[in-house]
């Protein structure tokens, strides 16, 4: 028999099996939302071309709406492709990178065909781009009946209808299967929410059934398992071996269809609206770095909204690897660069700069989306800048860092800390002098002061300020018992410097000085803050520090004075002398203790202050901003001038044409007359406010031109501060812990927690619907009308 069979070795198995093909998996970046850079869909692997085409199917085609697309020269006149066609062709997309038009279900079901049929090639490969005979060519391509156009969307439309599959139909799960399957989805949905909304991690370090660690995820169903019958019946034991629903896979499945849904929302919330961009990158948990792309809008009620709409993992942070990134970005959510109104970066220099950063090279394809740094950043700068202002203030921060850092040394050291700041809060709240109230003496310890962290000096002279005891108390302490005699030293030394008129001047001065632009720090990161307003807050913060400088000193010494006096401070006589600060007895220079603190120190920190304010921003002076504080609505539109918005309009050209212009100069004249007259309007002190009296009262629809005009400036960003909680949640859903999380999964779970008051209202059949779509599944759900 041998010589009729060959003998299998052990060892040829293994090579056999080591010669099977892996599996392919299907990654985010195969899917590439411009049609003209997509490689064809024969070129994937026959294993996942479904789960491409179906990927495809849930984005749709590509149709940027409100991008302006490039003329050139066909024939005696200039063309171009029209948004129109979007309208009366779904199945037509268009591609910025190489201008020119696909066709959607030829691409994912192109059928094979003569070479000689008419799109064959042109609008799956090579791309049209002749709009001369654009329409002639639209109409061709679909032809017939039984056309190759025709033909691939039936076969799309058969792909879509899971429920008319051949599996489906030799499968024949009854209704009562699909019903229980329906409960199981839900359930698995309700409890991925929970997950979601809370930032919690979904995963276990063993998910087997015997395990007591089994994940979030996994635990919490079983728990609502046991509360819910309805939902024991169908789960676990009780559902099919094959169609359990509780994998990694699904778990990650059903994430990406809320993060779709909760993103669908927020692009319908854009629709065809202009809009700017806040950008900013940082490094997460694995070391990676992340851009996060916020878009700022104006919605149908006027108000001005900031939303979420991706983070992205950029290879270096030059800035044409942010630019690729943020239009690859664009071209999946149907957004175009043309659409930009504005851009809002932190001033770092690969996104400032004036000649290669990523604001320049978006203003070189479109003018019109103006920079505005970042206004919380540059009061930072400002901020960090009169810390160093001269060498009295900076010892004194080297000397508060030294401070915090002594007394937060060790665990033990702000144990005591805190326990003397408590028993001293006690003793007042039971002598009077201090009251109860919903937020007030709370638990809370010294912080560092950072030259990156908004309002962190302030922050750190208020706990030094509320604690001064308590702090006095443990440096004596550690005086006392320390076996080091340089910590000794130190800690009596601190005392000393702690103890000093001049330290405690200085730091009455910079909670003064700090409290104002921290102040207005706050009010510049709100999300719905106009440029307008923000100008205004900073003249303000501007004339109140001028009123200080001039009028401040002898209301700043005597309250310093009666400090002193309660902490038995000596205070110096102000008309004795000392030698000046960096002098020598011996060199003669001496200078009235006066002089000291009011030239030397108050006069010194309040120039530098108003100098930098000045300095920083200077974008007030810009003649855009000079147009836009024209709308201002204040004082019965006491700065409303005619001839600056019309400039206004010519800068923004592009939306206002030569005839909307013509229009737009009378439509000012009736509509300053109307809003100064109405009663509706004369209480209101901010444009932001005014943008949604105007659409309450209905009058954008009476004045649209001028309501453009509010859009536009609206729009411009003031602050970076929602990329900042944007990264804040990215700390919080990409820890240590977790610092393997993939790019896609971390960003769907940014998604659904940042944006968690849109994902709450979601409809559970929206999400449900979208998860069944992304694959073909064993049961199919019947469609339920929200």
């Amino acid at each position: 028999m041998e010589k009729y069979y060959k003998p299998t070795s052990r060892s040829n198995e293994t090579e056999s099996s080591s010669q099977k093909k892996a599996r392919v998996e299907l990654s985010p970046s195969d899917i590439i939302a411009d049609p003209g850079l997509r490689k064809p869909i024969d070129e994937y692997d026959k294993e996942i071309r479904d789960q491409v085409r179906r990927a495809y199917l849930l984005n749709g085609p590509t149709q940027p709406i409100g991008h302006t697309f490039p003329r050139k020269q066909q024939g005696d006149h200039f063309r171009s492709f029209q948004e129109s066609w979007f309208k009366k062709f779904d199945w037509l997309e268009y591609s910025v990178e190489n201008d020119s038009a696909y066709c959607f279900y030829c691409y994912l079901f192109k059928q094979p065909v003569r070479s000689d049929k008419f799109g064959y090639e042109i609008f799956t490969r090579q791309g049209f781009n002749n709009w001369r005979k654009a329409l002639d060519a639209f109409k061709e391509h679909v032809g017939g009946v039984n056309s190759c156009h025709n033909n691939a969307r039936r076969h799309c439309q058969d792909f879509k209808n899971q429920r008319q599959s051949v599996s489906h139909v030799f499968s024949s799960h009854s209704k009562e299967a699909e019903i229980a399957y329906r409960v199981r989805l839900t359930s698995i949905l309700h409890v991925t929410r929970f997950l979601l909304l809370q930032a919690l991690a979904f995963r276990g370090h063993n998910e087997t059934s015997s395990s007591s660690n089994r994940g979030n995820f996994l635990e919490l169903l079983s728990w609502y398992k046991e509360k819910n019958p309805e939902v024991a019946k169908v789960l676990y034991e009780n559902a099919p071996g094959n169609n359990q629903m509780t994998s990694p896979l699904i778990q990650k499945e059903m994430v990406k269809a809320c993060a779709q849904e909760t993103t669908l929302v927020i692009l319908d919330e854009v629709g065809d609206k202009l809009f700017s961009v806040l950008i900013d990158e940082s490094r997460d948990a694995s070391i990676k770095e992340q851009m996060a792309v916020v878009v700022r809008f104006v919605n149908q009620t006027g108000h001005v909204i900031e939303r979420f709409l991706g983070v992205e993992h950029v290879s270096d942070t030059t800035a044409s690897s942010l630019k690729v990134a943020l239009e690859g970005l664009f071209a999946r959510h149907g957004l175009s660069i043309s659409r930009l109104r504005g851009q809002g970066y932190d001033g770092a220099s690969n996104m400032r700069g004036e000649f290669n950063g990523l604001q320049r090279r978006i203003l070189n394809e479109n003018p019109y989306a103006f920079y505005i740094h970042c206004f919380a950043h540059q009061l930072q700068l400002v901020v960090v800048a009169v810390a160093k202002c001269s060498s009295s203030v900076a010892d004194f921060f080297n000397y508060t860092s030294l401070i915090v850092n002594t007394v937060g040394a060790s665990c033990k050291r702000r144990d005591q800390l805190l326990q003397d700041h408590h028993d001293r809060i006690v003793m007042k709240l039971e002598s009077g002098d201090i009251f109860t109230g919903r937020g007030k003496h709370q638990e809370t310890s010294l912080a560092r002061p950072g030259d990156t962290r908004w309002g962190s000096h302030y922050t750190t002279l208020v706990r030094l300020f509320t604690m001064w005891d308590s702090v006095l108390k443990v440096l004596e302490n550690v005086s006392d018992d320390a076996t080091n005699p340089t910590q000794k030293t130190t800690a009596a030394g601190l005392i000393e410097k702690m103890e000093s008129f001049e330290f405690a001047f200085i730091m009455h001065l910079m909670l003064k000085v700090l409290g104002c632009t921290n102040e207005l720090s706050h009010a510049l990161q709100r999300k719905d803050q106009n440029i307008v307003h923000a100008v205004n807050l900073i003249v303000v913060t501007k004339q109140n520090l001028q009123h200080m400088r001039d009028n401040g000193y002898d209301e700043l010494l005597e309250e310093v004075k009666g400090f002193c006096m309660k902490m038995e401070i000596p205070v110096p006589n102000m008309d004795d002398k000392i030698p000046a600060r960096g002098r020598s007895r011996r060199d003669g220079q001496m200078v009235k203790y006066s002089h000291r603190y009011h030239v030397d120190i108050f006069l010194v920190v309040l120039d530098s202050l108003l100098f930098e304010m000045n300095e920083r921003f200077s974008e007030a002076s810009t003649n855009l901003l000079k147009c836009i504080a024209c709308l201002d609505p204040k004082d019965s539109f006491s700065k409303f001038d005619h001839d600056k918005l019309l400039e206004l309009a010519s800068i923004y050209s592009v939306d206002f044409s030569p005839f909307d212009c013509t229009f737009l100069r009378s439509e000012l004249g009736t509509f300053i007359s109307d809003v100064r007259n109405s009663t509706e309007f004369s209480a209101c002190h901010d444009l932001a406010t005014f943008a949604i009296l105007m659409v309450q009262t209905e009058r954008h629809l009476c004045y649209p031109l001028v309501y453009r005009l509010i859009e536009l400036a609206l729009i411009l960003p003031v602050a970076t501060a929602t990329v900042e909680r944007a990264f804040s949640a990215m700390k919080i859903i990409k820890t240590e812990l977790r610092n393997k999380m993939a790019d896609e999964w971390m960003n769907d779970n940014m998604v659904c927690y940042i944006e968690r008051e849109i994902f709450a209202v979601i409809h559970d059949e929206r999400i449900l619907q979208r998860f069944q779509n992304m694959k073909t599944r064993k049961i199919q759900l019947s469609q339920i009308s929200n």
